[in-house]
């Protein structure tokens, strides 16, 4: 990755110096044109659009292979599983050999796995294809991320906000329409075309990101930036990949959500070897000279920590409403999938809306305190339906969701931004991701607890309840968090 130049110099693989990369871009975005964000925005939609795509084929899925919703749920879990380890592991990797091998690379795994589960004869053959699309597509936000940073040095300014604004509209409109876009794919084609359309998608970004993408630093640069000292900066992030960390880390979350997807009924074994493994990763990351996870770093970090914190918190919520809601509307309300997927449009509008607004605000404190304020107030909009409650105060509820949804999305974002260290950005980025995981694997595991067999009111007001008190700690966390004043004042270079 090409590392910061004098003014008027040409970055390698890039047509013209820092006045040319920007040339017709408002001022303050100029170096973040359409070539270099065209893939970085495209590579870092398909997470999310896989997440939520694959929801209205499971039944036929199910039917084709012969299996029951308990084991179609493992086509969801299995990737958010590959996720939550591959996002920080891959930025880690994005940080020590470049973003831009990381990002290719993760498209052509994206290609082979959509081609994978086009085909697949078997069910086993369908999860692994879902593992493989959970780590090819957890390399491009990481990736992404790193190459807005070396950007913002080499053209010598700040990463806009606006640019980062995108980068999260990007995911939420992509999983928004996740849902409408499988079902027409299944409905015409097949279930199969959800697994198939993935490969022109990572062809497309794999095409720009060889084009527009600058290209890395050479051998040279990244031997000695893999010898830079632990203590100095980034040194933790450019040093070992720490592989045994990083199986650790997965086989500790792989038992945490073996237990929390059976909520309902539990499997306590499990506990123990998450507890094992868990003390087992800590002591490893403090005594290796180039941890996984930099526990010093994020002790003495205090800022970036609570901030995966809140996003984790407030995505636990999110995730709660998109998926329990959504059913709550069809089983207990009565609506077909059709017309729930129409009331929930307002929540993805207004989550478009609030994204593209705190992208646009300096500040970093009032957005996530509106964010949180609106959490509490959908879950006591949540505590007042009924299943025969009127159309336009479903409207409100889900609407008011969508604003904690699109200001958490960039406040976190831009926090974390401004709180990594300067060569960790990458890892810093999937760990956030990481969080994001770990709330939805929680959210779902929440859902299967309170509904059951079907989605009750009571469920639903289970829920909100829950939504109420996490927002209310939301809330106290952000006004409490002092660094919030200043960090939306920092450049975000």
């Amino acid at each position: 990755m090409s590392g910061p130049e004098a003014p008027g110099r040409t970055a390698p693989g890039r047509t013209g110096g820092p006045a040319a990369a920007g040339a017709g871009l408002p001022p303050g975005e100029r170096g973040f044109g359409a070539r270099l964000m065209t893939p970085l925005l495209l590579g870092s939609l398909l997470n999310p659009i896989n997440s939520t795509m694959i929801a209205t084929a499971l039944v036929a899925i199910g039917q084709d292979f012969r299996v029951g919703a308990a084991d179609t749920a493992w086509l969801i879990s299995a990737m958010y599983l590959a996720s939550a380890v591959g996002q920080p592991s891959l930025g880690r990797v994005a940080d020590r050999i470049g973003p831009r091998r990381v990002f290719t690379a993760g498209s052509v795994l994206v290609c082979a796995a959509g081609l994978l589960g086009a085909l697949a004869p078997t069910f086993a053959l369908l999860i692994v294809s879902r593992v493989l699309l959970g780590i090819g597509t957890a390399a491009a936000y990481p990736a992404a991320m790193a190459v807005l940073r070396a950007e913002s040095r080499r053209v010598g300014r700040p990463t806009p906000r606006t640019v980062l604004g995108r980068m999260s509209l990007a995911a939420l409109a992509s999983a928004a329409v996740g849902p409408t876009l499988g079902g027409l794919l299944a409905a015409t084609a097949g279930w199969r075309a959800v697994f198939a359309v993935n490969v022109p998608l990572a062809l497309l970004a794999l095409a720009g990101a060889l084009a527009w993408l600058p290209p890395d630093r050479d051998g040279r640069d990244r031997d000695s930036r893999a010898a830079a000292p632990s203590g100095g900066p980034g040194g933790a992030a450019r040093g070992s990949l720490d592989p045994f960390g990083i199986a650790l880390f997965a086989s500790a979350l792989t038992c945490a959500m073996f237990f929390l997807l059976r909520l309902d009924a539990p499997r306590w074994p499990l506990l123990a070897p998450a507890a094992v493994l868990t003390a087992v990763l800590v002591w490893w990351q403090l005594r290796h000279p180039h941890p996984f996870i930099d526990l010093r770093m994020l002790a003495r970090n205090r800022a970036l920590t609570l901030t995966y914190l809140r996003h984790g918190l407030a995505y636990l919520v999110i995730y709660c409403v998109l998926y329990g809601f959504s059913q709550w509307l069809e089983q207990a309300h009565g609506f077909s999938s059709f017309h729930a997927g129409l009331v929930m449009l307002p929540m993805s509008g207004a989550a478009a809306v609030c994204s593209l607004a705190g992208a646009r605000t300096r500040g970093i404190r009032a957005p996530l305190a509106v964010a949180a304020v609106c959490l509490t107030a959908g879950s006591a909009v949540f505590l007042l339906l009924r299943g025969t409650s009127p159309l336009p105060l479903l409207l409100v509820a889900g609407a008011l969701f969508g604003v904690p949804q699109g200001l958490s999305s960039t406040g976190n974002q831009a926090a974390v931004y401004a709180q990594a260290p300067a060569d960790g950005v990458g890892a810093a980025a999937g760990l956030q991701r990481t969080a994001q995981y770990l709330g939805a694997i929680t959210a779902s595991s929440l859902i299967g607890l309170v509904y059951g067999t079907r989605a009750t009111d009571a469920g639903l007001h289970a829920i909100a309840l829950t939504g109420a008190v996490l927002g209310v700690l939301l809330l106290v966390l952000t006004l409490a968090d002092r660094s919030l004043r200043t960090a939306g004042n920092r450049d975000l270079g």
